[in-house]
């Protein structure tokens, strides 16, 4: 690689770093909205859709969900 390349190259990591941070903050804060919410005061369409976040939230690795948790400032009991 020349040196251009690689100056590309850290742009575009950058880039994604950037990314994937919002994207924790999003997850992170879409996990607290779930593990907050009672489903008997929601609307039945909202209680859908909560489910398929929540569902949506339980298959992320364990790890990646810590992450997001930690890039809103939650405790992992929260959510």
């Amino acid at each position: 690689m020349n040196k251009h390349e690689v100056e590309l190259l850290s742009q575009e990591i950058e880039m994604l770093m950037g990314e994937r941070a919002r994207l924790l903050k999003v997850v992170g804060a879409a996990a607290v909205l779930v593990a907050n919410a009672d489903a008997a005061l929601l609307q039945p369409n909202a209680v859908e859709a909560a489910e398929m976040l929540s569902e949506t939230l339980n298959a992320l690795p364990e790890e990646t969900l810590k992450d997001a948790l930690d890039a809103v400032q939650a405790e992992p009991d929260e959510a």
